[in-house]
């Protein structure tokens, strides 16, 4: 691995020279000199720094940005060669949207290291586009996402459905109204939504289609918790994974609202850009794909 690479990609996302050291076990002074013989390879700075604070420039990011890039191909290929004799073990990068990553997830990981406890798992929540870009990059070996995606880079594959459905407090209007909502009833009220990007936002805007409705209001939150918490205040209603609102069901502070066109499919989807895999990342894919018990269990 490019130690160079490793050093500059540390000191930025430490913001500190002293911090980068301690985290890679060396010196403060060893830590400037790798930067110095980086800055004098590209003939630029890098690095804009003082007492204070350590900040990328432009030649800067662009290092940075292809650094994380290259690194991850290092981990990568020293993954698939410690395959060749040893078992499944090492690292695992694993992006999962909000969805899944939140209330899935842990499942599946507290499995797998149950099963391979040699295997190290890394875990980055984010929205669907950002979790399908970060694969892309080679920064994450694997992405879990909710909704449709389209990329003629990434194998995109779909292996488990969601339910989606109009949730509402029980202490709204629409949670006591009988047999299915009129969608004009719906058209009334707030919508509370996740940002652009979010595979949730994705199915949001799906079902409105559906409906031909024009909500009065929508308000964006980066949270799906946070809606919950907000639906359950009586703020507004919301469209979200029956997953996400299983333990706000069961405790009766939420309630599904009956609505035509609901429970919306859609799909939970493995991102993987090379052909290539570890020994961990296979395994864990297996562990996805069985998982029918998993997914039985909650319909149940």
């Amino acid at each position: 691995m490019d130690q160079h690479l490793l050093v500059f990609v540390t000191v930025v996302e430490k913001e500190s020279f002293s911090r980068a050291a301690e985290a890679l076990h060396m010196t403060q002074p060893a830590v400037s000199q790798y930067i110095q013989v980086l800055e004098n390879t590209y003939g630029v700075k890098l690095l804009d720094r003082n007492n204070k604070f350590v900040r990328l420039n432009k030649a800067g990011e662009i290092v940075y940005f292809h650094a994380k890039e290259i690194l991850g191909l290092y981990t990568k290929m020293q993954g698939l060669m410690d395959d060749l004799t040893n078992r499944a073990s090492g690292s695992l990068s694993i992006g999962a949207s909000y969805t899944f990553g939140e209330y899935v997830l842990p499942h599946f990981i507290a499995k797998l290291h149950h099963e391979f406890p040699l295997i190290r798992p890394s875990i980055v929540i984010g929205n669907t586009r950002k979790i399908a870009d970060l694969v892309l990059r080679h920064q994450l070996d694997i992405g879990i996402i909710e909704g449709n995606l389209e990329s003629t880079q990434l194998k995109i594959d779909p292996f488990a459905d969601d339910q989606m459905v109009v949730v509402a407090s029980t202490q709204h209007r629409l949670a006591w109204l009988e047999g299915e909502v009129a969608a004009s009833e719906l058209e009334k009220e707030t919508w509370l939504v996740r940002e652009v990007g979010s595979g949730t936002r994705e199915a949001t805007e799906r079902i409105i289609r559906e409906l031909s409705i024009a909500p009065k209001e929508m308000m964006e939150f980066g949270s799906t918790q946070l809606i919950k918490e907000s639906v359950e205040s009586g703020l507004g209603i919301s469209f979200l994974s029956h997953l996400a609102i299983r333990k706000e069901l069961s405790l009766g502070l939420l309630k599904i609202v009956r609505v035509k066109g609901t429970p919306l499919k859609r799909d939970f989807s493995i991102v993987l850009q090379s052909a290539f895999q570890t020994k961990a990342l296979e395994v864990f894919v297996k562990i996805l794909r069985e998982s029918k018990g998993f997914w039985n269990s909650e319909e149940g």
